[in-house]
C-alpha cells in the first residue's frame, strides 16, 4: 500500500483539493503497479515550512512510502509527476518541492 503524505505552506482552501487527490492517486498507481485501491494520499495545508531561507513562498514536503516497487527510475518519475501536481494545483514551484521515498521492503531487508 503506497501512502503520500505532503505538507505545505499553502492555505488549502478555495483549493480543488479532489483533484489533487485523484491526480496523485492515479500516478502513484500508475508509477508503481499497485492498485488504486491500495494507494493513500494526505494533504495537510498552511504548515509553516521554511525553505531556502523563505517562509513565506509556497513550498511542500511530501513522503511517500511503499513497500515493494520502487527503485531509481520510478523514484525519479515520482518525483517529477508529483511536482508537475503540485505546481499545477497548489503553484508550488518544482524546485519548491521535496519528495522523499522510500521503498520500506528493501530498508528492513525482508519482503513482509
Amino acid at each position: 500500500m503506497p501512502c503520500l503524505y505532503i505538507s505545505t505552506n499553502v492555505n488549502l482552501d478555495g483549493f480543488d483539493t479532489d483533484s489533487i487527490f485523484s491526480e496523485a492517486t492515479k500516478a502513484i498507481s500508475s508509477i508503481t503497479g499497485k492498485p488504486e485501491d491500495y494507494v493513500m494520499v494526505l494533504l495537510k495545508g498552511s504548515v509553516p515550512i521554511s525553505f531556502g531561507r523563505s517562509t513565506s513562498e509556497p513550498a511542500a514536503y511530501g513522503e511517500l512510502v511503499a513497500m515493494g516497487g520502487i527503485n531509481k527510475p520510478v523514484k525519479r518519475q515520482l518525483i517529477a509527476t508529483l511536482g508537475t501536481i503540485m505546481e499545477a494545483r497548489l503553484s508550488i514551484p518544482k524546485t519548491r518541492f521535496f519528495l522523499k521515498v522510500v521503498d520500506i521492503s528493501t530498508a528492513t531487508g525482508s519482503k513482509l
